[in-house]
């Protein structure tokens, strides 16, 4: 539709450039990566250098990069049988795994008593808000953070880090599960050992070479600086949006954020319903993570901080990306606040 303005970048981002021409190309390759003629050989070569791309841009170097469909089918894969320990701001396909017992406080850290025994994501998809990852993790939730944030795998002192490709502008469907040299999980997949004896099945050779040249222009415009300036515009919103003198709250604005993330609490204003306003108005947000949005209830991670159940179920996720101009961010912020102020005079 002309003239809408995408905001909702931490469900999904738009396809590079590199990643489309990396994934045409490979669509000429015929062999299966397993095959040992010549065309196998070309397709095993091609899938070998986009890991070890995908390595080097998470500073992963010397890890073993295990491909799969998406980080959830990580998150299955590194936290299955385990009985890891979690805390609710997590998102489901780790938690689902994890007993949800741990601390968290009101700005969104979480207390961790055993690293060993702990899943815990680097920074958190609907609050944007970053953790101090302790060192001995058994596993670390990279996804939200990777291109976004300066990460070297190797320094996290994690076992394990799960990341996805169509974060960063990659395509859907692909995925990968990060291992330290020396760690090693239980397959859920099984049949023809693909990927180390990790996960069966063949490899999807066209989405990993999107991932892999994805994930070297996010390394690029990383060390370039463009997320700062996406941090920039980010504050320029959140300014727009206090400036108009509602009583809102925005969530994790004293602690360490990612630098494109804004979650907002209207008083007064249901999430579900500002998203549904906002999509008329032609711009896409989000009233939480991409996996639960479409739920009628209020945010988990918002309740798990302190936010009492009515509060969480007022909050907004605006994510930015690179292609989000001032003049976007602006123009959101005044149709939303044009709509806000009708949803209060309502209630006055």
């Amino acid at each position: 539709m002309a003239g809408r303005v995408y905001l909702d970048w931490n469900a999904t981002t738009p396809l590079r450039t590199e990643a489309r021409t990396a994934m045409i190309a490979a669509m000429d390759v015929l062999g299966n990566p397993s095959s040992v003629h010549r065309e196998g050989r070309a397709a095993k070569a091609l899938m070998e250098r986009a890991r070890g791309q995908i390595a080097a841009a998470l500073g992963a170097e010397g890890a073993d990069v295990v491909f799969t469909s998406s980080a959830t089918e990580a998150a299955a894969l590194a936290c299955a049988g385990r009985g890891l320990h979690c805390a609710a701001v997590e998102h489901d396909a780790v938690a689902v795994w994890c007993e949800a017992d741990l601390t968290v406080d009101a700005q969104g850290q979480v207390s961790v008593a055993d690293p060993s025994r702990t899943a815990l994501q680097l920074a958190n998809s609907e609050t944007g808000i970053v953790q101090d990852l302790p060192h001995g993790l058994a596993v670390s939730d990279l996804t939200q953070a990777f291109g976004k944030l300066p990460i070297a795998f190797n320094w996290l002192g994690c076992e394990a880090g799960l990341v996805s490709a169509h974060k960063i502008g990659g395509p859907k469907g692909i995925g990968a599960l990060v291992l330290r040299r020396g760690v090693d999980v239980a397959a859920q997949m099984r049949g023809g050992g693909q990927e180390m004896g990790r996960r069966a099945g063949t490899e999807n050779l066209i989405g990993i070479a999107g991932f892999a040249a994805a994930a070297e222009a996010a390394a690029r415009d990383l060390a370039e600086g463009v997320w700062q300036r996406v941090a920039e515009i980010r504050d320029i919103l959140n300014q727009a949006l206090s400036a108009q003198g509602f009583n809102t709250i925005s969530v994790g604005n004293s602690v360490q954020r990612l630098p494109n993330t804004l979650n907002v609490i209207a008083p007064g204003w249901k999430g579900e319903t500002q998203v549904m306003a906002m999509d008329l108005a032609g711009f896409a947000i989000s009233a939480g993570s991409a996996c639960s949005s479409g739920k009628v209830k209020a945010s988990r991670v918002l309740r798990a901080m302190g936010f009492d159940e009515v509060s969480a179920g007022q909050a907004i996720r605006v994510s930015l990306g690179p292609d989000v101009t001032e003049e976007q961010v602006l123009r959101f912020a005044e149709c939303w606040g044009r709509d806000y102020r009708r949803i209060l005079s309502r209630v006055a």
